[in-house]
């Protein structure tokens, strides 16, 4: 049975990860297979994705899907793989900061050292309290948890172009004294902005990558310490459904299905 103690020193070593010298790179998972399959792959810590985990079972994202579901898929990665797991928790499952406080404990318990929680449309006051909460939740269970604040400024386009830098790095400054560990900007691949969040916000900086984003050692130049694909992997196993289906009744063919990951590698992933 996994204690606190192991639990602390699972996230001191996951927070120990992020580095730009080096920064974690997490392609996000979404259930027990993808997992198993990041992780066999290499990764030193598994990251779940909020839509793919609710797409998964069969609810929508932004805060849709029920806090019991969302607990139960996290415990289920985590005894599936032998490295540290951070759980994407969108606004935290909860409706108040006492709610949030709540999801985390139900994050430790399934084994999780890390979550990601996001500001979305919510006033940056109510999110410096669920953050709070948060923390406090973790501090109470005695591991120092990886709170990744997400700010959704640039990926939303809250505010002014002209203010949105400021106003960023503003709420990262709050996010931190409020408890958490590190900062995570979606929506950002601009170089220069990119350098500016890093130099400003005095935690590891989190940023979203896509098929056209420049490298990750790129980031790292810049002082990212970690980055990650969001639901990106999760759109393209699902765009492979599409295509094969798609393919499948308007031609007759097949070839959708040429890059298919073998079924014995894939099966033997998920024995024992």
């Amino acid at each position: 049975m996994t204690t606190h103690v192991d639990l602390a020193a699972k996230a001191a070593a996951f927070a120990a990860l992020h580095t730009p010298a080096a920064p974690l790179a997490l392609a996000n998972a979404w259930d027990v297979a993808s997992a198993r399959i990041v992780a066999a792959a290499g990764a030193p810590a598994v990251a779940t994705t909020s839509a793919g985990v609710a797409w998964s079972l069969g609810s929508p994202d932004g805060d849709a899907l029920a806090r019991d579901r969302a607990l139960d898929l996290i415990a289920r990665v985590v005894a599936a793989v032998p490295v540290p797991v951070t759980a994407d928790i969108e606004g935290g499952f909860g409706a108040d900061a006492a709610a949030v406080g709540e999801t985390v404990t139900g994050v430790l318990a399934a084994g999780a050292v890390g979550i990601n929680i996001e500001d979305g449309q919510r006033d940056p006051a109510e999110q410096i309290e669920r953050l709070a909460a948060a923390r406090a939740a973790a501090d109470a269970a005695g591991v120092p948890l990886y709170i990744n604040a997400r700010i959704d400024t640039y990926l939303r386009g809250f505010g002014e172009d002209a203010t949105r830098l400021d106003d960023t790095l503003a709420r990262a400054a709050a996010y931190l004294r409020a408890g958490a560990t590190g900062v995570f900007v979606p929506g950002v691949l601009d170089p220069d902005t990119v350098a500016e969040l890093a130099k400003g916000i005095d935690a590891p900086l989190n940023i979203l990558l896509g098929p056209d984003a420049p490298t990750v050692a790129a980031f790292g130049a810049l002082g990212v310490s970690r980055v990650s694909l969001g639901s990106w992997v999760a759109e393209a196993a699902y765009a492979v459904v599409r295509r094969a289906t798609e393919e499948l009744i308007s031609e007759g063919t097949y070839g959708a299905l040429a890059h298919s990951l073998p079924y014995g590698e894939l099966n033997d992933l998920l024995k024992g």
